[in-house]
């Protein structure tokens, strides 16, 4: 169970960040902390301002976004330029938003989620 709320904005495709956000209320329970950004009809800077405007509202210097050369992660990056302690972490999965809700420690969260991928069936 979760010991404290954490907040991160989650930026992605179409409605990847609500999507990904439903499934992490669906295992952890509502009250996780995490908000969504979406790029879709938005220009490289409605989407920097889309981030900002929720960055701003939750207090968090954390954003997962979901394609590491995406509008996203280029808009997190330039908002790194002017937001201090901003960290911006690419290739968002489940695994990884559960274990940061949880109140694991991001490069902790990173490490696990890489982790995880794994394989299965088929012959390599």
């Amino acid at each position: 169970m979760m010991n404290e709320r954490r907040s991160a904005v989650v930026a992605g495709h179409g409605r990847f960040a609500e999507g990904i956000i439903s499934a992490v209320a669906q295992v952890m329970g509502e009250g996780h902390g995490l908000v969504a950004v979406t790029n879709a009809d938005r220009t490289p800077e409605g989407i920097e301002q889309s981030i900002r405007e929720a960055l701003e509202r939750t207090g968090s210097t954390v954003l997962f976004t979901d394609l590491p050369a995406g509008s996203c992660t280029f808009a997190g990056a330039r908002l790194a330029r002017s937001i201090p302690g901003l960290q911006v972490i690419t290739g968002v999965s489940l695994p990884m938003l559960l274990s940061y809700v949880a109140g694991g420690a991001l490069e902790k969260v990173i490490e696990q989620a890489q982790a995880g991928i794994r394989l299965l069936g088929g012959e390599g």
